[in-house]
């Protein structure tokens, strides 16, 4: 063995732990040149210059060439998969644009805004390119939440050119509002507007660009999904069962033209007293689980109810920014990270995800590489979990046996975003949505 293969078989040792697989075999190992004198310098080039575990790769990476005995000193280079090429299908303004995320709710007031400003300066902080465009033409937040010193718009090359505050770029329409009146638009005028700042924008190149979605799912966000190639969704919701209603509208909306949903935020979720460490939930409790259970959400985020992420709303300056090692600053850290990961699985991923299909001399057939486990369909129909079968928040069976014939089987089985499968039965049952994970517990615990 030469020392080039001595120094790629231990670098083997290191899994990615979102993709599974050797930084090696990943080809994450570029450049590697070894002197003479035992020098072995070399770069890692992860997915996103947002991955949240660059720190732990380095240093574990140079403990292990460095216990190869002729080594004697190694260097290290952190760097990122390259811009890709412009996409020509895409509009101008977003064509190198790496990845672009929706951060919606479908319904007002829940703090999607605060969590679209925040989730952009936590991906900033880790070193990536970052935009965010405020989509929401009737009630802009972004010109609130953020204060550039420089408001004015200009053009360049037929282009709107982004405002910049603290690195990241910005577009909303509240800055081309000046006089702050009512925009009192129809939805063609609107839907231009968003052509205008979305993809008439000139973003250059950039690793995110976050989207605040306006809520509701009508004209507005069809446009905004039809004309950005949006790569996830970022669901915010409250505890509250009027909002839980609405985020099951939009997971369904951004599935049915194929924007997987990676996290779910719940705002106002609990506060906790200055006597005592327990949790108070004044809005409920169970909605995030039920989102969870539904639909196989890997990373699901409990935010309190707290009186300095309210008040920075109105400041200019994120939370983030300005307590960049408090608390608040760790939560949105923690929701960055789980954002970059899963867009990274999306990615490099796709062809382990498991499908699902009906094969009539089997039953319904689960596939992810070589497991496979099989379901009898009337089985799998009384397993549903939705709200005409199960009870909302006490999980409790609601569903009349007798009414399930013993012949049900699946009229057709398509993917529910990154996680889950949506099943239409025989019976006319049509809200079945059965998450992974939790096929897979089902043969387990069996």
């Amino acid at each position: 063995m030469n020392k080039e293969e001595a120094v790629l078989e231990v670098l083997s040792v290191i899994i990615d732990p979102d993709l599974g697989k050797d930084i090696v075999s990943l080809g994450f190992i570029k450049d590697l040149k070894i002197s003479d004198s035992g020098e072995v310098d070399f770069s890692i080039e992860l997915t996103t210059p947002a991955c949240p575990v660059k720190e732990e790769f380095r240093s574990r990476a140079t403990a292990l060439v460095e216990s190869l005995s002729w080594v004697t000193e190694v260097n290290i280079t952190m760097t990122a998969q390259p811009q890709k090429e412009i996409n020509a299908n895409r509009a101008k303004g977003v064509a190198k644009v790496q990845n672009i995320i929706a951060v919606t709710s479908c319904k007002g007031g829940v703090g999607k805004s605060t969590t679209a400003v925040n989730l952009a300066y936590s991906l900033k902080r880790t070193g990536a390119k970052v935009g965010i465009l405020d989509a929401d033409i009737y009630g802009p937040s972004l010109p609130v939440m953020v204060s550039p010193q420089d408001t004015d718009i200009y053009q360049g090359g037929g282009m709107l050119l982004p405002l910049e505050y603290e690195g990241v770029k910005l577009m909303s329409f509240g800055f081309l509002n000046t006089d702050q009146e009512a925009a009192i638009m129809r939805g063609p005028m609107v839907s231009q507007v968003i052509g205008q700042i979305g993809g008439g924008c000139d973003w250059e190149e950039l690793d995110y660009l976050i989207v605040d979605f306006p809520p509701g799912t009508g004209d507005i966000q069809l446009t905004l999904l039809q004309s950005l190639p949006f790569t996830a969704a970022v669901i915010v919701t409250t505890p509250q069962n009027l909002s839980f209603i609405d985020v099951i509208k939009g997971i369904k909306m951004f599935d049915q033209l194929q924007v997987p949903s990676v996290a779910v935020v719940e705002n106002m979720s609990y506060f906790t007293c200055g006597n005592c460490d327990e949790k108070h939930r004044p809005y409920g409790q169970g909605a995030l689980k039920k989102l969870v259970d539904m639909y196989g959400f890997r990373h699901a985020f409990e935010l309190p109810i707290d009186v300095e992420l309210s008040n920075a709303g109105d400041t200019g300056i994120p939370p983030v920014l300005a307590e960049p090692n408090g608390q608040l600053a760790r939560y949105y850290s923690d929701i960055a990270a789980s954002v970059a990961r899963e867009i990274s699985r999306i990615k490099f991923m796709a062809k382990d995800k498991p499908t699902v299909e009906f094969i009539e001399e089997r039953g319904v057939v689960l596939t992810q590489g070589e497991k496979e486990l099989v379901f009898e369909p009337r089985e799998l129909r009384l397993s549903c979990h939705c709200a005409a079968c199960r009870h909302e928040f006490t999980g409790e069976k609601i569903l009349d046996e007798k009414s399930v014939p013993a012949n049900v089987k699946p009229e057709s089985i398509r993917p529910m975003g990154n996680y889950a499968v949506s099943v239409i039965w025989s019976d006319g049952h049509s809200s079945s949505v059965y998450a992974y994970d939790k096929l897979f517990e089902m043969k387990d615990e069996v």
